[in-house]
């Protein structure tokens, strides 16, 4: 049934929602943590239905990594959709969308994306400073070199961003902090 609302919802967003403020993004945003979510059910289930017992501290602490990395997806998500508007927004306008840097125009809209980074870098950061306590110091190296360093770059090269080239470098960099951020699940392989 979900999948059914995921496709009704992706179907809703090519015909209208794109052209949205904001709706668009958050859509996209939230059909990307909800993956995560699956995934985190899918393995709760899987329990259910083989009949094991589930150990009460591994389920909690599997939902709290559910719950981040879904919140991760989320803010990293709505970071790159919105940048993707400041690329396209030429073309946007031409086709009558209502976009977040149409609307509000670009410098609030690099305001916009700038809190989501620094919002997200803090959270990563105050995350490292825990995992730091139990030792994982590879874990916390990956995340602020692979992670939260180039985040910061493109917080950096926001201020700067001044046409199509340069908002499309950025949005390569958020898909590459994306599948960093999706690798560093190995890391509780070996925790």
């Amino acid at each position: 049934m979900s999948n059914l609302a995921c496709v009704v919802l992706l179907f809703g967003y090519s015909v209208s929602l794109k052209k949205k403020l904001l709706l668009g993004n958050i859509l996209i945003s939230a059909l990307t943590a909800w993956v995560i979510i699956v995934i985190y059910l899918c393995y709760l289930n899987s329990f259910y239905t083989s009949g094991a017992e589930i150990d009460p501290n591994i389920n909690v602490r599997f939902t709290r990594l559910a719950l981040l990395y879904a919140g991760f997806a989320f803010i990293i998500s709505i970071i790159r959709e919105v940048i993707k508007d400041m690329e396209d927004r030429e073309g946007d306008e031409r086709y009558g969308c209502r976009t977040i840097p149409i609307v509000w125009g670009i410098p609030a809209t690099k305001v916009f994306v700038g809190v989501w980074i620094v919002v997200l870098v803090s959270i990563l950061a105050i995350l490292q400073f825990y995992v730091l306590q139990f030792g994982w110091w590879l874990s916390a190296l990956y995340c602020f070199i692979m992670i939260i360093a180039p985040l910061l770059w493109v917080l950096k090269q926001l201020s700067r961003a001044g046409n199509a080239a340069d908002y499309h470098r950025m949005s390569i960099v958020i898909k590459a902090v994306m599948l960093t951020g999706i690798l560093s699940m190995l890391f509780f392989k070996f925790y």
